[in-house]
């Protein structure tokens, strides 16, 4: 246990930005499965709505700091890739 004032302080912090983070990430994977989900159904309309909210939030995300920039971006293209060969 830290005994220096700071760092307890520090340690109460990462213990709330974590665990904003792992809500943000799980969010993101909800926002992605709802998208494929309704791509699967053949509901091309939902399919295209969902996946639009699903690229806006992998978007807040990289630009929050959640994840990379260059892995919002690979998510992105992935799941654009699986949800349009799955309407088609």
């Amino acid at each position: 246990m830290a005994n220096i004032k700071s760092q307890i302080k520090r340690n109460r912090q990462n213990e709330r930005q974590n665990a904003r983070n792992r809500a943000v990430r799980s969010e993101l994977k909800t926002r992605a499965k709802q998208a494929l989900s309704a791509a699967e159904s053949g509901d091309a309309a939902k399919a295209e709505e969902l996946l639009a909210v699903a690229q806006k939030r992998i978007d807040m995300a990289a630009s929050k700091g959640v994840i990379h920039k260059n892995t919002a971006a690979r998510r992105k293209a992935r799941l654009t890739a699986q949800v349009r060969s799955l309407i088609a």
